[in-house]
C-alpha cells in the first residue's frame, strides 16, 4: 500500500475514533451496535485496513451520523 493511501486511512481512522469518543461510546460497544467484531473496529481506527461502503454505513448508523459526516475530515 502506498504511503499516501495509508495516510488517508489513518485520517479516516482518527476521524472515526473522534466521532466515537465524542459520543462517549467504547470501541466494543460501537462494534456491537454496528454488528462487527471489536478487533475490526480497532483495525479501522488505526487505519490498517480500508472499510467498505457497507461497513461505513453500519458505523454511521451506529453513531447516528450520515456517511457524509463520517467522511468529512
Amino acid at each position: 500500500m502506498s504511503k499516501s493511501k495509508n495516510e488517508e486511512l489513518v485520517k479516516l481512522g482518527n476521524h472515526l475514533r473522534a466521532f466515537r469518543e465524542s459520543k462517549d461510546i467504547s470501541q466494543e460497544k460501537l462494534a456491537l451496535i454496528a454488528e462487527m467484531h471489536r478487533n475490526y473496529m480497532g483495525i479501522l481506527e488505526r487505519g490498517e485496513q480500508n472499510a467498505s461502503y457497507l461497513i461505513l454505513l453500519k458505523i454511521a448508523k451506529a453513531l447516528e451520523v450520515t456517511i457524509s459526516e463520517l467522511l468529512d475530515f
